[in-house]
């Protein structure tokens, strides 16, 4: 009976321990190492356990070593806890405290080269104060075709193959960027000088020449005593800035919402072999359409044909990167090949 009454407080000492190292929590490694000295050290509390087990009668000794087992079990597993928690927010505390450590590598990034193009176009204009001018890519019928010299069963309507919006008729992605221009007309009284830059659809087969989807820049200028001579030097102005070369020509063509209208060609020279090839060996590539704004275009828009003339042009931004980097499938824009757009990591 009297070894009983020993194993007991034995007994409830081993628990008690057990409670105090669940419960214990530090903030610092010094408070773990403490822990780990006075628990596991060699003359930590589980040591003199350890130590008084031959005290134990030999019917309790199986109770007693399985809590004693545990107690070093727990304690071993919260020291490991507390040194991982610890250890981490040091190491990052360290890393961000520690100013003349290297910082780590940002790999430059790649604008896209639809993107670079178009801001080389807008910046060319801008120099003779061509502002900017946004519309919706979803378009009613009266601003993308009808208010641009477009009526009803015009025939010049295939030559645009659209996407209608299924539920309405009159709704489709917009084909070109004219329908801002015309939006813009509607609102404002010349003088107007804009860049329409935007995405556009028309509902062609994908190959290595042609997309469903691209990107457009139109411009239009309207004021009073506008020629066709002031388009031409406008132009001349833009191909030297662009191109490199001012050496142009104009062949006659047809646009609905302009007359005359005009083809624009650059003299791009047969140097190369892909020189031959992308001109079809005659030296000449051409570049946009142009043309003087169709009078009835103007009043459709509400501007006053008698008084005020002006001209407008366009061109494909995907066609121009294609010529300005040698691209030989517009697909290439489209698919997101991390390989071709780190091509342009340096561009401006």
């Amino acid at each position: 009976m009297r070894l009983l009454c020993i194993f007991v407080p034995m007994i409830d000492n081993i628990k008690a321990h057990l409670k105090d190292v669940a419960a214990f929590s530090a903030n610092t490694a010094d408070e773990v190492a403490q822990f780990r000295i006075d628990y596991l050290g060699k003359k930590g509390h589980i040591t003199k356990l350890f130590a008084d087990f031959r005290n134990v009668p030999n019917e309790q000794k199986k109770e007693y070593g399985q809590l004693l087992n545990q107690l070093k079990s727990e304690a071993q597993e919260k020291v490991k806890k507390l040194q991982a928690a610890l250890g981490g927010t040091q190491s990052s505390k360290s890393a961000i405290d520690d100013v003349t450590r290297p910082g780590q590598p940002i790999p430059l990034g790649a604008r896209h080269p639809i993107s670079i193009v178009r801001d080389r176009v807008i910046d060319v204009f801008s120099r003779i104060g061509y502002g900017l001018s946004s519309g919706p890519e979803v378009e009613d019928d009266w601003h993308n075709f009808t208010a641009l010299n477009l009526p009803e069963h015009h025939p010049a309507r295939d030559m645009q193959d659209t996407f209608f919006v299924q539920t309405d008729p009159d709704v489709m992605l917009r084909t070109h960027t004219s329908s801002v221009q015309v939006r813009h007309m509607e609102s404002n009284q010349p003088p107007i000088r804009i860049l329409s830059p935007g995405r556009v659809f028309r509902n062609e087969a994908i190959s290595a020449r042609s997309h469903c989807v691209f990107h457009q820049v139109e411009g239009l200028y309207i004021n009073k005593d506008v020629s066709f001579a002031d388009l031409k030097q406008t132009l001349m102005y833009f191909t030297k800035a662009i191109f490199g070369t001012a050496e142009i020509r104009l062949r006659p063509s047809y646009f609905p919402f302009t007359e005359p209208s005009a083809e624009v060609d650059i003299y791009w020279g047969l140097e190369t072999e892909a020189d031959y090839r992308i001109t079809k060996g005659t030296g000449w590539l051409e570049i946009m359409g142009c043309g003087m704004v169709d009078p009835n275009v103007l009043t459709n828009c509400g501007i006053d044909a008698d008084t005020y003339s002006g001209f407008a042009f366009g061109m494909g931004l995907e066609r121009m990167a294609m010529l300005l980097y040698q691209i030989e499938d517009i697909r290439m824009f489209y698919e997101n090949d991390v390989r071709f757009l780190k091509q342009f990591s340096s561009s401006i």
